[in-house]
């Protein structure tokens, strides 16, 4: 339950660090800023996704 409201969050923040992306673009943002923000966090979110379900071996 927890993965699911961090994925739902981390997709939430990749939306609005796009929409800072679009305005650096424009140049109305700094890139040095947006494009390491955006990277970071799709980044994340495929660390949320892949982190699901993992087999940790027999115990």
């Amino acid at each position: 339950m927890a993965q699911r409201i961090f994925l739902i969050a981390g997709i939430v923040f990749c939306i609005i660090v796009y929409y800072y992306f679009i305005l650096a673009l424009m140049n109305l943002f700094p890139m040095l800023i947006a494009g390491p923000l955006l990277f970071l966090s799709i980044l994340v979110v495929m660390l949320i996704i892949n982190n699901r379900k993992k087999f940790r071996g027999f115990r």
